[in-house]
C-alpha cells in the first residue's frame, strides 16, 4: 500500500470523534448528577406505594408509614452496598415532610403537597438564577464537569448552554406545578396521586434530555481542577529549581 492509499485522517473525522466524546462525557454526568435509573426509581416508588395503599384501604397512617418504610430501605440498601446515599436521603426527607405534614392536618392528600411546593420553589430558582446570570443548573453541573463555575467568566459559550438549560427546568416544573395546585383543591387523593406519579418521570427526563442537547452543543468544560494540579507542580519544580541553586 502506497502513501496514497492509506487511509487519511480529515478534520471533519477528528471533530465528529470530539463533539462524540464531548457527547458522552456530557451524558455520562447527567447521570452521575441525577442519579439514573435507580435514582428514578428511588424518588417514584415511596409515592406509588402511598396512593397505591391509599386507594385501595383509604387508611392515611398505613399508606404513610408504608411510604416512609420503602425510603427508609432504600437508603439502608444504599448504605450497605456503599453507594452514594444523597438521592435516597432527599427522597426520605421528602417523604418524612409529607407524612408529617399529613399526619398534622388528618388530610391524606398533605402527603404532597411539601413536594409540590418545594417543586414550585425549585421552578422558581431556575428561573430567577437565569435572570441573575448564575444559572442553577450550572451550579449543581459545574463541580460534576471539574469546571466549578469558570463557566461565568471564561466560557461564555458554556454559560449561554447553561441558562437556556436552566429556563428549561423552570419551565417544565412550572408547567407540572400548573396541573398538579388545582388538583390538589379540587381533585380527591387518588386522582391527585395517581397524576402526580404520572408526571414524576416524564417531565424530568425531558429536562434532562435538554440539558444535554444544550451542553453537548456548547463548548468543552475548563477542567479548573486540572489547571491547579499543574500550577502545584509548576509551583514545586520552581521551589526545587531554587533549592538546587539553578534560580
Amino acid at each position: 500500500m502506497t502513501s496514497l492509499d492509506k487511509p487519511t485522517t480529515t478534520g471533519q473525522d477528528s471533530e465528529g470523534e470530539s463533539e462524540g466524546e464531548a457527547r458522552a462525557v456530557t451524558e455520562a454526568a447527567l447521570f452521575e448528577a441525577f442519579g439514573g435509573v435507580r435514582g428514578m426509581v428511588e424518588t417514584v416508588l415511596p409515592g406509588l406505594l402511598f396512593v397505591t395503599i391509599f386507594t385501595v384501604n383509604k387508611d392515611l397512617h398505613v399508606s404513610a408509614i408504608a411510604a416512609l418504610t420503602v425510603s427508609l430501605l432504600l437508603v439502608a440498601v444504599r448504605l450497605v452496598r456503599k453507594d452514594t446515599v444523597k438521592h435516597a436521603f432527599s427522597g426520605v426527607f421528602g417523604v418524612a415532610f409529607g407524612v408529617v405534614f399529613a399526619m398534622m392536618t388528618g388530610n391524606a392528600k398533605d402527603f404532597y403537597l411539601p413536594g409540590m411546593l418545594y417543586t414550585l420553589g425549585l421552578a422558581l430558582a431556575y428561573i430567577i438564577t437565569s435572570i441573575a446570570g448564575v444559572p442553577l443548573i450550572g451550579l449543581i453541573l459545574g463541580p460534576v464537569f471539574k469546571e466549578n463555575l469558570s463557566w461565568r467568566t471564561r466560557n461564555p459559550g458554556r454559560k449561554k448552554a447553561y441558562t437556556k438549560a436552566s429556563w428549561a427546568w423552570g419551565l417544565i416544573l412550572l408547567t407540572k406545578c400548573a396541573i398538579l395546585f388545582p388538583l390538589y383543591w379540587w381533585a380527591d387523593t387518588e386522582h391527585l396521586g395517581w397524576v402526580l406519579v404520572a408526571l414524576k418521570i416524564p417531565p424530568f427526563l425531558l429536562a434532562v434530555y435538554l440539558t444535554w442537547v444544550f451542553l453537548a452543543k456548547a463548548p468543552p468544560p475548563i477542567d479548573v481542577f486540572a489547571e491547579v494540579e499543574v500550577q502545584e507542580k509548576a509551583e514545586k519544580e520552581r521551589k526545587a529549581a531554587a533549592s538546587r541553586g539553578e534560580v
